[in-house]
């Protein structure tokens, strides 16, 4: 028999289902509720209710984690306990209240499936046999101990106390302090399995003991970091209390003792060496800083703007190398040709060693389409001067205050990019690198361009001023190097501050060579291969760049040898081989069918069909005309034209229609026939006015049936009286019309001074022909155009004798 809580008796039953429960020890004469979930909980809960007079087996599993425990993972001892009420929940689990009864020990598992049943044996108390004052001494103990606890902040049930008062057996009071104190699952388990009720009082009163040292030392540091705080206000009332004595003395500038940040900050304004003006300005707001509270935000933005200006480089100067000849080694060092822009660099050092620091810096713009080495240029100048490099990117911005700084009214404000720059380059005269100047943005925030002005002029950039720093700044020391693809889209006023050096496209030769002495070993080292695994040779890298490339620059060109380096290795790392020799042949082997082949050149000659050439940002370009006939009467023009071409078609027809009879053509004929003149690639616009004799070439060989030489390209302004007229770009047109085979360039006679710049190798290869008018430009490109000149006049002759065959009467005749 074992009795309840109210002092029933209630039998005792040796086969019982058990119910596995985790994180908690069950005691006897303990209620609580349990919820649960595991199929076989419920299964058992519910056999407990209907076949074991609602009695159930409550044992602690070892390992709360797991769902299924093997009969080794549950504790020998557990708890019998009645079910009180059971309730269903919506999730589907069950919620009981359970009272604990007696001790029991599970002796054998009889059934494991679907749920546990157990054979047991109660497991009753040992006998009290020591004093009974003793076992109530440590009863007291235990009693005063709790409430020890409870004051310090322990959270427990606040009638415990008053129940603790009514308990006189040793073992109910030892199990109801364990069942609130939260103890783990091992400690709880083990005060369980004791059965000496005297034993157990002991090991309740060591952990109420240890229990109380714990809560000791949490009053302790809570106590100690309450006086921390009052010691710090303490401190801010007596800093006040000391300005506010100080101002009545009047002494503004004494600083406070011990006061390290404001000592530190003195000591980098004489270590920044700044101008009187500068420094006047900076300690004004030292003293600001040092009579506000640390914590107020007014004293954050003052002491980010003294960061700024105490590490900003004004008087720190990197030391120039004036070294001609190894500046000169550098730069060959780095880029391959680019003569002007290397001989312009050696004469600013030679300037400036004869001239000293006083000479300002240049303010150079590198112009070019992309890939030329434009951007890389920037750095090879700063290591062949000594000087530090700073790039700073302009591509889209638009907003003014990138460039002058944002006002330090502004939450989050900062100085511009510029005054950054030097900030990261910790010399006041850096290379600076402006890339991209062509790409500058403007809308309602300002016009950084026009910001622009002010830091590239020598007279203005003395004394630049920033918003953040509202002081000047003398950026005359630095060197500004600016790099754009299309000049016609920076203003007038900031191009005419820089000074412009035009970088074209590369020859096959020069691309040939670079490839040789830059792109090869330098792909090799990233694509961990070596001389004795690749073997290039001249023939593979022209293949690469006469059949996988068509660019001024070298960007597709370095990823198509890069690509061709990954193939190698991959083919090493698998073993297939130990040395690749690209050739031609096996260069299209790795990299698949050419790009470009001759079937993309024209290579016959056509009537109606002229070649021209046209200047981009990317370079020159092959630019086909093609022209036909049909009946009606009119022009059409197709292919994306802009207003600029329109008008040079216009005016070409214009020229033919006036000269008809000189150029033997009938004047009947633009009565009967509609022209359509079509540029192919119609998806890219096209526009300005140097195809004009392309397309008069055009029309003319349509309308009189001479073919054009396909080996011919040209490039001019046509006028109303068939003058040529001189257009930009003639290098890098030229270019493009060697890459394409051709070897005959037409060019208007005031373009002839262009071709000096024009490469030797260019000059080799292709013939330049100068001409004033559309006349010599015909007798050049239209086969068989002599021929129809001498027909002109017989022509002529008959249609005049017909005329006045017309005009005799029947009568006579």
């Amino acid at each position: 028999m074992v009795t309840n809580y109210e002092g029933d008796n209630i039998e005792f039953k040796e086969r019982l289902p058990l119910l596995p429960i985790r994180d908690i020890v069950v005691y006897p004469f303990m209620i609580l509720p349990l919820f649960v979930g595991r199929e076989s909980s419920i299964k058992a809960v519910e056999h407990a209710l209907n076949e074991s007079d609602r009695l159930i087996l409550l044992s602690s599993q070892k390992d709360i984690k797991a769902e299924h425990p093997e009969p080794s993972e549950i504790y020998e001892t557990g708890t019998v306990a009645m079910i009180m009420r059971m309730r269903k929940l919506p999730d589907g689990r069950i919620k009981i209240l359970v009272q604990g009864l007696s001790k029991a020990r599970i002796l054998d598992f009889e059934q494991q499936d679907p749920f546990f049943v157990t054979k047991i044996a109660k497991a009753d108390d040992v006998e009290v046999t020591q004093d009974k004052i003793a076992t109530d001494a440590i009863m007291r103990n235990i009693r005063e101990q709790l409430e020890r606890v409870i004051t310090l902040g322990k959270v427990l049930s606040p009638d415990i106390l008053t129940v603790l008062e009514d308990i006189t057996d040793p073992g109910r009071l030892a199990d109801l302090v364990a069942s609130n104190l939260n103890l783990h699952v091992a400690e709880a388990q083990m005060i369980l399995e004791t059965f000496d009720p005297v034993e157990r009082l002991h090991k309740i009163n060591e952990i109420l003991t240890r229990e109380l040292e714990i809560l000791s030392m949490q009053a302790k540091i809570k106590n100690v970091a309450k006086d921390e705080m009052n010691k710090s206000q303490k401190e801010y009332f007596l800093r006040e209390q000391i300005r506010a004595i100080k101002s009545e003395l009047g002494d503004e500038m004494a600083q406070p003792e011990g006061d390290d940040e404001i000592s530190e900050f003195k000591a980098k304004i004489l270590n920044a060496k700044m101008p009187t003006e500068v420094e006047k300005e900076v300690n004004k707001q030292l003293v600001r800083l040092e009579k506000m509270h640390p914590d107020s935000s007014e004293s954050g933005i003052i002491r980010t703007y003294l960061e700024w200006m105490t590490d900003l480089p004004w008087s720190t100067a990197s030391e120039e190398v004036i070294d001609l000849i190894k500046a000169r080694e550098i730069l060959d060092e780095d880029h391959f040709d680019l003569a002007k822009v290397k001989e312009r660099i050696l004469e600013y050092l030679a300037v400036r060693q004869l001239k000293g620091n006083e000479m300002k810096g240049p303010i150079l713009c590198l112009s070019g389409p992309p890939g030329v080495g434009k951007t890389s240029l920037g750095k090879s100048i700063a290591r062949a001067t000594g000087k530090e490099f700073v790039r700073i990117s302009l591509g889209g911005v638009k907003d003014e205050a990138e460039i002058r700084g944002h006002r330090r009214t502004y939450v989050g404000s900062m100085p511009g990019r510029f005054i950054q720059a030097l900030k990261q380059a910790k010399t006041n005269n850096p290379v600076i690198l402006l890339d991209e100047v062509d790409k500058l943005g403007g809308d309602m925030k300002g016009d950084p361009a026009s910001a622009m002005l002010e830091v590239l002029d020598p007279e203005q950039n003395k004394e630049f001023r920033d918003h953040y720093l509202n002081a000047p700044f003398d950026l005359s020391n630095c060197m500004f190097i600016a790099t754009s693809n299309v000049l016609q889209n920076i203003p007038g006023p900031l191009r005419d501050r820089m000074e412009v050096l035009e970088l074209s496209g590369y020859t096959q030769e020069e691309k040939l060579q670079i490839s040789k002495k830059y792109l090869v070993p330098k792909q090799m080292d990233e694509n961990g291969i070596s001389h004795d695994n690749v073997k290039f040779t001249d023939d593979g890298i022209n293949s690469v760049i006469r059949h996988f490339t068509r660019e001024a620059g070298l960007r597709n060109l370095e990823r198509k040898i890069g690509a061709l380096c990954r193939k190698v290795a991959m083919k090493i790392a698998q073993g297939e081989v130990e040395q690749t020799k690209l050739l031609s042949d096996t260069v299209i082997d790795l990299l698949g069918p050419p790009i470009y082949t001759k079937e993309d050149e024209n290579d016959t000659d056509e009537i109606g069909v002229a070649t021209g050439l046209a200047w981009t940002a990317a370079g020159g370009e092959v630019l086909y005309i093609e022209a036909t006939k049909m009946k009606g009467r009119g022009l059409t023009l197709t292919g994306q034209l802009g207003e600029v071409m329109r008008e040079s078609a216009q005016t070409a027809i214009g020229y033919i229609r006036s000269r008809a009879k000189q150029l033997g053509i009938d004047e009947d004929f633009f009565d009967e026939h509609e022209i359509h003149i079509h540029l192919p690639a119609g998806a890219i616009p096209k526009d300005g006015p140097s195809a004009g004799i392309t397309l008069a070439t055009a029309i003319l060989s349509l309308i009189t049936g001479c073919p054009i030489d396909h080996k011919v390209a040209m490039t001019g302004e046509i006028t109303l009286t068939g003058k040529v007229l001189p257009v930009g770009g003639v290098k890098e047109k030229s270019l493009a019309a060697m890459r394409m085979g051709i070897d005959t360039v037409i060019i208007p006679w005031k373009n002839h001074k262009d071709i000096t710049d024009v490469p030797d190798e260019l000059k080799e290869k292709v013939n330049f022909v100068p001409v004033k008018a559309i006349s010599e430009v015909l007798d050049i490109a239209l086969l068989g155009w002599d021929q129809h000149k001498k027909t002109i006049g017989k022509t002529t002759t008959t249609k005049k004798k017909k005329r006045a065959v017309k005009t005799v009467p029947r009568s006579a005749a």
